[in-house]
């Protein structure tokens, strides 16, 4: 089923710095089999075939203790724009009932500062299990995005692959180079979540 996008509760947001090159940021977010290494919220990411009109579909799968979630997406990046940033949109669905996210779009932004490379998202999705719920769902969503950003910014730093860090380093409290959530800004300086998205966000086929 395909909804009207209105926003009616935050969209998620997340912001980090990457003391890292933009090409090798690109690399580790565009090419899905990396993406899927370092981002909590997929188990397997596959190119299916590109798009006519830019961009490509894909599938994706989350793989949980006793079942798969799978769904399909769209994705278009730009890699030259006037303003010297890169961006990439996106959209995604599912028919799975187990999972909590249903139809969702969002982007990623590349843009350099003076202190490093500045990674952000916004993203929304229509609760699949109800407004009620999703109270519930929506922040914890937003943690595994900001905890992937930041075994994200690990990778892109160090070298140090993501597998080093599975979610169970999260207990590792002792350990002051694990990824953690609270080293990304999950609140825009200004303005809402959406307001960065890019104009190929609203011409991107649907999944």
């Amino acid at each position: 089923m395909r909804h009207a996008w209105v926003v009616s509760t935050p969209a998620i947001y997340v912001e980090i710095l990457i003391d890292a090159p933009m090409d090798r940021v690109w690399e580790l977010t565009q090419n899905p089999a990396q993406h899927a290494r370092w981002d909590l919220r997929f188990s397997r990411i596959a190119r299916l075939h590109d798009l006519p009109g830019g961009g490509y579909r894909f599938a994706y799968e989350t793989r949980l203790p006793f079942h798969t979630i799978r769904g399909t997406g769209t994705s278009l990046g730009e890699r030259h724009r006037d303003d010297g940033a890169r961006t990439s949109a996106l959209k995604f669905t599912t028919t799975d009932p187990v999972s909590p996210l249903g139809d969702g779009r969002g982007y990623w932004r590349y843009a350099r500062t003076p202190t490093g490379m500045r990674f952000t998202t916004g993203y929304d999705y229509h609760p699949a299990w109800g407004r009620l719920l999703d109270r519930m769902v929506r922040p914890l969503v937003g943690w595994m995005t900001a905890w992937s950003f930041d075994r994200l910014r690990i990778w892109a730093e160090t070298g140090v692959e993501p597998e080093k860090w599975p979610a169970a380093s999260v207990l590792m409290f002792w350990r002051n180079d694990r990824p953690t959530a609270t080293r990304c800004s999950r609140t825009p300086l200004r303005g809402r979540a959406m307001d960065d998205a890019p104009a190929t966000l609203d011409t991107l086929e649907t999944p």
